[in-house]
């Protein structure tokens, strides 16, 4: 990794930066901003506001999103909520608005305590072409309304994508401020680390708050895929209201192709888009040995295939490693169940949220932790990923701002901020990455690194193959 002054920095500057890399990247010395935002408090946005405006019409489809509809790219599911009627299942779709393909889906709803929701609908739509705009309809007559969205490049090593992640964002004032500012970017679908709506932060958990977040982010998950994740306050485990279950809300409405990746569950998956292949955990479902999550992710991680996906991305909503006095430790059981298997597989980056600020880590392993002997300190592991903590959205709960002293070793740069990030593969050697920061209301690119990939940039052989395209950028990295 080696920071870099922005996008489209010259490529002198890369060349030197990564000459100096090569000498110190086992250097680890971290860094704590001491940014102090002073205006923007964590206020939700009142109902009543535009950014939560219904659409015209008689109960028009609202609520708009899509997610990546199977493991490769080549479907798309649409989902909406209508509140009167059930109404129509159609989606209509095509290359342009004559729609000249349909497909049909289910619709659902249920009820939360006093709240009953809208009839929710999902839809796949299957058989898409690589690299292609999408023109779709919902609704009929004229309620009816229209959208777009673009498919992923095939799947490839050097197929260049970018996303943004973000994370715990809720309705706030802040919460617009990251969405805003993640659409300015070139990001092309979200990974977003879990806490969606912060509905069960109201009295009996007030569904009307997801659907108020369901028409908030509409604007941008309406035209490119968000790929979900769950975190702690989509459980809403509430027993004294009479609602066992768990993510009742998330999972009615918010639906994952977690069967095209052989899971068991919506809430732990994989798909494959463009260079990455991301693979989704949930932190508050069971993962110790033998459980399904974990013999799912055993299975999952043995059929990644780096030379047609190099990119091994894993999104969760507990970070395991946080040097915040928040939720600190909260991820330790899933670190001690899973680091060992991220470390043999030379995962690329792990994204997680929770934690209410913004922190990322040198590449280091604790797998040898051993408290009978006394080995139990992270250290530096050229086979590790690089933990990064983006729980900072914007929600009404407020900054963790309690960072402990002093900073560990394995962090690298840290910073209680709202914001989000943008990750850039550019082919199967290096990614750019950048996580901006809201400087009250401002977009501020703040921590900017360049990633290279585990498993291409780790060989002179592989980085060297023939037939790569973009090799003068590649070949700047042979070290």
């Amino acid at each position: 990794m080696v920071k870099f002054t922005g996008i489209g920095f010259p490529v002198l500057y890369l060349v030197r930066s990564l000459i100096l890399l090569c000498l110190v990247e086992n250097v680890l010395s971290g860094f704590t901003s001491s940014f102090i935002r002073s205006e923007w408090p964590s206020m939700d946005i009142p109902l009543d506001s535009a950014e939560f405006a219904a659409p015209e019409g008689y109960d028009p489809p609202q609520q708009v999103h899509i997610t990546q509809g199977d493991y490769d790219g080549k479907a798309v599911i649409v989902s909406w909520v209508t509140v009167i009627e059930p109404g129509s299942t159609e989606v209509l779709y095509g290359k342009s608005n004559e729609y000249d393909l349909s497909a049909h889906g289910t619709v659902t709803n249920y009820t939360y305590y006093k709240y009953t929701s809208g009839y929710i609908h999902h839809c796949i739509l299957s058989g898409l072409e690589y690299n292609t705009k999408y023109y779709y309809k919902i609704g009929t007559e004229s309620s009816a309304r229209e959208f777009w969205f673009v498919t992923p490049p095939e799947l490839g090593a050097d197929a260049s994508y970018t996303f943004g992640i973000i994370g715990d964002l809720g309705q706030t004032y802040n919460s617009l401020s990251t969405l805003d500012h993640y659409m300015n970017t070139r990001g092309q679908t979200v990974l977003f680390v879990g806490d969606l709506s912060y509905a069960d932060r109201y009295q009996d958990n007030d569904g009307n708050r997801w659907d108020s977040w369901g028409r908030f982010i509409e604007k941008s998950v309406a035209y490119q895929p968000w790929i979900w994740s769950a975190g702690n306050h989509d459980i809403e485990y509430r027993p004294d209201l009479g609602e066992f279950s768990t993510f009742k809300a998330y999972l009615h409405r918010y639906t994952t192709p977690h069967i095209s990746s052989k899971s068991s569950s919506p809430l732990w998956y994989a798909v494959r888009r463009a260079s990455a292949h991301i693979i989704v955990l949930s932190s508050f479902s069971p993962f110790v040995k033998y459980t399904p999550q974990w013999l799912w992710l055993r299975n999952e991680l043995k059929q990644v295939d780096r030379e047609k996906t190099p990119w091994l991305i894993v999104i969760m909503h507990s970070p395991l490693y946080n040097s915040n006095s928040a939720h600190y430790m909260e991820g330790e059981s899933m670190r001690a169940a899973f680091e060992s298997w991220f470390v043999q597989f030379k995962i690329d980056l792990i994204f997680a949220g929770h934690v209410h600020a913004y922190e990322r880590s040198y590449r280091v392993s604790n797998i040898n932790y051993n408290i009978t002997v006394g080995n139990c300190y992270p250290v530096p592991d050229k086979s590790a990923p690089v933990y990064i903590t983006v729980g900072d959205g914007g929600n009404q709960e407020g900054l963790a701002s309690r960072f402990l002293e002093p900073q560990p070793e394995y962090s690298a740069y840290r910073e209680a901020s709202y914001g989000h990030a943008v990750l850039e593969l550019k082919n199967r050697t290096h990614a750019f990455y950048h996580w901006i920061r809201n400087d009250d209301g401002k977009s501020v690119p703040t921590d900017q690194v360049v990633f290279h990939n585990q498993y291409w940039a780790s060989s002179p052989r592989r980085r060297l193959k023939k037939n790569q395209p973009n090799r003068q950028i590649s070949l700047v990295a042979t070290y």
